[in-house]
């Protein structure tokens, strides 16, 4: 008689998992591609790289990916920031100037009480 099968994975097959998972951005899509329940793949790249810090020279991974690039972006709202600050200043100058009556030295008419 052959005997069942524990549902136990060799450490190799594993591994390639978790290295498959680390170049996937749809780790669902990825987990029904091999098969496997998308929770079990989690415990495997934890037990195998528990710091997730499995170097790959020179391949950025895709939250660096991101990261750099909300980091850029917040870079660029600043600037844009401090460009609407700027032409606020610039407007709100402008309109005060055109607010203030032109003086000419002349009294302002009033009428005449009547004593």
């Amino acid at each position: 008689m052959r005997k069942k099968s524990v549902g136990r994975h060799p450490l190799k097959y594993r591994r390639m998992v978790v290295e498959r998972m680390r170049e996937s951005s749809n780790i669902t899509a990825l987990a029904a591609e091999l098969g496997l329940d998308r929770k079990q793949m989690y415990t495997w790249r934890e037990q195998l790289d528990p710091d997730g810090k499995a170097e790959r020279p020179g391949v950025e991974t895709r939250e660096e990916k991101l990261e750099r690039e909300v980091r850029r972006l917040k870079r660029v709202l600043a600037d844009k920031t401090l460009e609407v600050d700027f032409f606020k200043g610039a407007l709100q100058k402008v309109e005060d100037r055109r607010r203030q009556p032109e003086v000419t030295g002349a009294k302002a008419s009033t009428t005449k009480s009547g004593k």
